[in-house]
């Protein structure tokens, strides 16, 4: 059953709770352009059409808000941990459209299958197996393989010339600039003005001095205010699952992670919904990939939303994904996004991928994770260099790339070296 609001007009909002509708509509823009500098960001590095996955990501919103019983404040998202298998499973080079797309969503989609069936028995019964099977220490290491394993992508995107190395430096800069100095809540938004500041830069410079390929805005003066996007439908190719099906570990650690932080920040018991955030995102990341967007995953961008504004109100992300529709039918906010200059989204990459493997430090500090175990130590080593060496494990027909070896090794070989510690005792 869903849950109802209480209008409440000030103080500490909870997820049962909302302001007044005018403001509740105000905050839920908020969350729109919170979540929007990523979620246009990684179909962009996919070669995905943006305009799809927000699209899909407004969507799935909704379809989680539903599973979840309008109980768990999140918004649903493009996820970063799909690049690089979605890279490796498709060939795809950068720059423009991926001519391969549909083979990535039959993986996506069978990524969607198997998060949702983990989070149909966690459901059943219960979640303490998934915290036995990926403690802190490993949770940290899946998190930090998915950056590493990304970092020579981003190192390309700005390396094409010293004009695009130093676009992307800027970039860097600027991002944290904004992330550090920013007045109140203008700082949650390091990536989506941090990259303004550069695209404007790069414009000031290629189309205003001549020292770089101006950038052409014809596609966006010819674009349409609506029209429906460019849908694709997936095709189904035993590689590319094997490749990209295995992400939904990773998805699991993510969200087992936003779900009790949220549980943390409301002061609520959130784990008997774990089950349902689970499914709700296997199914959502289903629908998105059977139209030809990204996979998703709820969003850390807007729980620093709502920690900020200590507004938990569900009704926000609701109308955050109703205008996320909106921007989905929406081609000239689609050609605007595909006018951003390829050296500003490798900057972008830079920070991102940094800091998604920069969160791994964060989740072993906050858990007391103890290095000076050997188990650790060597677990967390060795996973982290097969994910950055990118090791791909090859059985027979069956091919699994770098994140997905790194993943289940580094599971395997924590409960393998767990089990001859207590062997020892």
């Amino acid at each position: 059953m869903l849950t109802s609001w209480k209008e409440k007009t000030g103080g500490v909002i909870a997820p049962d709770e909302r302001l007044p509708w005018g403001q509740t509509v105000v905050a839920g823009l908020q969350h729109v352009v919170a979540m929007f500098g990523a979620t246009a960001l990684a179909p962009i590095l996919m070669g995905f059409d943006p305009n799809v996955s927000i699209l899909f990501s407004g969507i799935s919103t909704l379809l989680f808000f539903v599973v979840t019983g309008g109980r768990l404040p999140s918004y649903l998202g493009s996820s970063f941990s799909f690049i690089a298998v979605v890279i490796a499973a498709t060939g795809y080079a950068g720059g423009g459209a991926n001519a391969n797309l549909a083979v990535a969503l039959g993986g996506i989609i069978a990524c969607g299958l198997l998060y949702a069936v983990i989070g149909g028995i966690v459901m059943a019964v219960g979640h303490a197996w998934i915290e036995k099977l990926m403690p802190p220490v490993v949770t940290g290491a899946i998190v930090a393989i998915i950056g590493l394993n990304l970092a020579p992508i981003a190192v390309k995107g700005i390396s094409a010339s010293s004009f695009d190395m130093w676009i992307g430096l800027l970039t860097v800069v600027a991002v944290g600039i904004v992330a550090v100095a920013a007045p109140g809540s203008l700082r949650r938004l390091p990536i989506l003005i941090g990259g303004l500041v550069a695209y404007l830069f790069y414009v000031l410079c290629a189309n205003g001095l001549g020292l770089a390929k101006a950038v052409d805005f014809s596609a966006v003066a010819n674009a349409a205010w609506l029209g429906l996007p460019n849908f694709t439908a997936p095709v189904f190719q035993g590689p590319a699952i094997a490749l990209i099906a295995p992400v939904a570990v990773i998805l699991v650690a993510e969200n087992l992670g936003h779900v009790k932080a949220i549980g943390v920040m409301t002061g609520r018991n959130m784990d008997p919904l774990l089950g349902r955030a689970f499914l709700g995102d296997g199914i959502a990341t289903m629908i998105s990939g059977s139209g030809g967007g990204t996979g998703m995953t709820t969003y850390a961008e807007n729980m620093g939303v709502m920690a900020v504004t200590k507004n938990f109100s569900t009704a926000l992300f609701v109308v955050a994904a109703l205008f996320a529709l909106l921007l989905g039918f929406s081609p000239k906010f689609g050609a605007v996004i595909g006018t951003i200059p390829g050296p500003v989204l490798g900057g972008l990459s830079l920070v991102v991928f940094g800091l998604i493997a920069a969160t791994a430090g964060r989740i072993w500090v906050e858990n007391g994770v103890d290095f000076s175990n050997s188990r650790n130590l060597i677990t967390v080593g060795v996973a982290l260099t097969a994910g950055a060496g990118d090791l791909a494990l090859k059985l027979g027909g069956f091919s699994l790339g770098g994140i997905g070896t790194a993943t289940f090794g580094c599971i395997i070989l924590y409960h393998l070296l767990a089990g001859l510690e207590r062997k020892q005792d």
